[in-house]
């Protein structure tokens, strides 16, 4: 069922510009959905009669929010990290456990010796466990396979995901994630081979090409070669940037027109203009600041800013193992400075902004019809209640798949 009619909606929250305030929110609203797309939203007192036959759900006054967009995400991954965790609880930092051998280069060898069948049914448990929170949209990275053929298994794995869930699976190359150990100290040798044979090989499996450009992974100058490249291949460009130290990898994305540039923990004032002049999307990661035990990222100097602000979960085994975007609302609210209405903004409209979909993120004729219907009156409950599942219903391109 792709045709949909929701009534008796005490609050809706379009993200629509052409409505009042930041989140467009209509009163006593419907909304009807044709085809997986939005046909009509609006005070309900105005729908039109003849929507009025379309397969009918009662709302009974709770609200309805655009689906979640969770815009970086490492779903695809071998084994977990939980000893890692205990260990930064002792005190040991990320930075520690890398240059002992863990952090990603642990989750790299687990996922090399993972069949992809057990990647992709492990990722698509994962991807349920979103949808279940109202996560419609989910972008996937790769990055833990750091050879050609593994790279490939992750993407397949991620693709996969796709299709045996009803989310939507946007799809990233993260083969520039570190340099894996077989190379050693030869680090020209590995950009070599993201260039000249990784590249060639996932174009046409994925959107964007992403370059985690800091302190112990991969220079400015490593990263403007793979990003080069990428951007000769027709893919869309992400960087992490600034989170662990300031290395210039924000003033990077932003000269290279980047679609989304993600952490920003350490971003300076110059970055924030930077990003802001050049349009791009600045994903912030929250749950990875508090898990880590550091400052949050600056949502509130970059959204004065002009910055187009994202949130998303980073769900990954060793830094950040959220699969909930209320959760990421929660802490956005109230670790990182933005209102609950900017936050909801951010995790809805920004994330479908990151991932250049246009047409996600908000309610509105021509709209995709992903939808989420909370067990609240207001979608201020999200914040304000952190930790409660507030779903009741989630509805993805005009089929109800939560219920």
């Amino acid at each position: 069922m792709r045709d949909l009619l929701i009534t008796g909606i005490g609050r809706l929250v379009t993200n629509d510009p052409q409505r009042d305030g930041l989140l467009g929110i209509v009163a006593d609203a419907a909304v009807a959905a044709r085809d997986g797309r939005i046909v009509w939203a609006g005070p309900e007192a105005q729908l039109l009669h003849e929507l009025r036959d379309l397969p009918e759900v009662g709302a009974d006054g709770r609200a309805v929010i655009p689906g979640f967009v969770d815009s970086h995400t490492h779903l695809v991954f071998g084994g977990d990290r939980v000893d890692e965790f205990g260990r930064r609880m002792r005190g040991e930092t990320y930075q520690q456990i890398m240059e002992a051998g863990g952090g990603i280069a642990s989750t790299v060898a687990a996922t090399r010796d993972t069949p992809t069948s057990r990647l992709a049914s492990d990722a698509a448990g994962r991807a349920r466990r979103m949808l279940g929170t109202g996560t419609t949209t989910v972008e996937i990275k790769s990055g833990y396979g750091l050879d050609v053929a593994t790279e490939l298994r992750m993407l397949e794995a991620a693709r996969a995901v796709g299709d045996v869930t009803p989310i939507e699976v946007v799809t990233t190359f993260l083969g520039a994630h570190v340099v894996p150990p077989e190379y050693g100290e030869d680090r020209a040798g590995y950009v070599d081979l993201v260039v000249e044979e990784m590249i060639p090989a996932v174009t046409g499996l994925v959107e964007f090409c992403d370059v985690f450009c800091d302190a112990g992974a991969f220079t400015v100058d490593e990263a403007r070669t793979i990003l080069e490249a990428a951007a000769a291949a027709g893919l869309g460009l992400r960087l992490h940037a600034e989170q662990l130290a300031h290395t210039g990898g924000a003033a990077l994305g932003a000269e290279l027109g980047a679609a989304a540039i993600d952490h920003l923990d350490e971003a300076t004032d110059a970055d924030v203009a930077a990003i802001a002049q050049a349009g791009s999307v600045a994903v912030l990661l929250p749950s990875v600041s508090l898990l880590l035990g550091s400052p949050p990222p600056p949502a509130r100097r970059l959204w004065d800013a002009g910055v187009p602000v994202a949130i998303a979960t980073d769900c990954n085994p060793g830094t950040s193992y959220v699969e909930n975007m209320q959760l990421i609302v929660a802490l956005a609210t109230l670790t990182a400075g933005l209102t609950p209405e900017e936050s909801l903004w951010a995790a809805t409209r920004g994330g479908a902004m990151a991932l250049r979909r246009p047409d996600h993120g908000w309610i509105g004729p021509g709209s995709v019809a992903d939808l989420v219907m909370l067990e609240a009156e207001s979608h201020l409950e999200i914040p304000y209640r952190p930790g409660t599942d507030l779903v009741r219903l989630v509805v993805k391109a005009g089929e109800v798949v939560v219920l």
